[in-house]
């Protein structure tokens, strides 16, 4: 099992930038895929980015695209998430996730350790 922390999380106003970083703990985070994932009030857990273990393929929701940056850093057992060009519409709580396999999958059902979450608040 891995711990994850988020943290990076603020309030910004509409077209400013965020870096969200997740730190992990446990020896098993370089090989799996790691996710980040948002949730706003009264909505669903829906899919931002996601990363292979090796940092080698990207996968972003189209709604991200262009915008949104991820990375990791297994060295230091962290991924990250650049934010840049925020709306309105990227505030929610913002959770990083560990993957089931090595695979940059959008589906959340493919992660089995999550963080705890942090707060993004854009203002328009």
């Amino acid at each position: 099992q891995v711990q994850l922390v988020e943290s990076g999380g603020g309030l910004v106003q509409a077209g400013g930038s965020l870096r969200l970083s997740c730190a992990a703990s446990g020896r098993s985070f370089s090989a799996f895929a790691m996710g980040w994932f948002r949730q706003a009030p009264g909505k669903e857990r829906e899919f931002v980015a996601a990363i292979s273990w090796s940092g080698g393929n990207t996968n972003y929701d189209g709604s991200v695209k262009g915008r949104f940056t991820i990375s990791r850093d297994n060295a230091k057992n962290t991924v990250y998430l650049q934010m840049n060009s925020l709306k309105p519409e990227d505030t929610a709580v913002y959770y990083c996730a560990r993957g089931r396999s090595t695979v940059p999958s959008p589906d959340r059902y493919q992660y089995g350790d999550w963080g705890q979450g942090t707060q993004v608040t854009v203002s328009s």
